[in-house]
């Protein structure tokens, strides 16, 4: 997250990708950045243990959202 809010400090477009067990995590740190529209997608949850073929379903799933969030207007 801290990356994601040096990029958008700079005026490069950013998201961030966290598993689904973390909104409130996110949504705690990216307030206490002071930048809590920060953007962010979630995936499912957990994903340490899955296979390579299943964290690419997981990333096929989460393609659109990752492009329509980094591409909405503010």
């Amino acid at each position: 997250m801290h990356d994601i809010n040096e990029l958008e400090l700079r005026g490069v477009p950013g998201v961030f990708v966290a598993s689904n067990q973390f909104v409130d995590a996110a949504e705690a740190q990216s307030t206490s950045l002071g930048y809590p529209a920060m953007a962010r997608v979630f995936v499912p949850h957990p994903i340490q243990d899955r296979t390579d073929e299943e964290m690419i379903e997981y990333a096929d799933a989460a393609f659109d959202d990752i492009v329509r969030t980094i591409t909405a207007s503010d």
